[in-house]
């Protein structure tokens, strides 16, 4: 039951948050929180911005968020953001769902799951991306194998101060 409350706390906190950017949660799975920007409606360059900062805003509120029944433990978040094509659809006739399929959503899966705790994973499509956008500061991270991938990886850096984006 505790894990029940703490999963609900959570989510409504990620819920409030996700409500002030131009994005979509998609799903949860268990601890996992999936957002998309651009779809259903695209909304041009500015969906790669959008999900980066929703990222670095979660990342800000989790350091003041406490779990009541071990209070002495913090959340460690992990974050990945991959950008590129999908395909989403409506799925089901008894409980009817909006879902994305394809390699972009596998790559952002695993650009999450080999992200450091507290940091964001960024593709080498989506660090161009944020570049072409603006205001992001990344830092290149040291050399991974991610299966579809042999490209480079980024962490986008922020302020020790500030969770907010360093500008370039």
């Amino acid at each position: 039951m505790q894990v029940v409350h703490l999963l609900n706390k959570l989510y409504g906190l990620f819920d409030e948050i996700t409500s002030l950017y131009d994005v979509y949660k998609v799903e949860t799975i268990g601890d996992a929180y999936m957002v998309t920007s651009g779809a259903p409606l695209r909304n041009g360059l500015n969906h790669v911005s959008e999900v980066a900062t929703m990222a670095l805003h979660f990342i800000s509120a989790i350091s003041s968020f406490s779990v009541p029944h071990i209070s002495e433990k913090a959340i460690m978040l992990r974050f990945g953001i991959h950008s590129g094509p999908v395909v989403a659809g409506v799925v089901g006739s008894v409980m009817p769902r909006y879902c994305l399929f394809g390699d972009t959503v596998n790559m952002a899966s695993r650009m999450e799951s080999n992200s450091k705790p507290l940091r964001i994973l960024l593709s080498e499509r989506t660090s161009t991306l944020l570049q072409k956008k603006g205001g992001f500061l990344m830092e290149k991270r040291e050399t991974m194998q991610i299966k579809m991938s042999d490209s480079e990886k980024f962490n986008i850096s922020t302020d020790s101060n500030d969770s907010t984006p360093s500008t370039q």
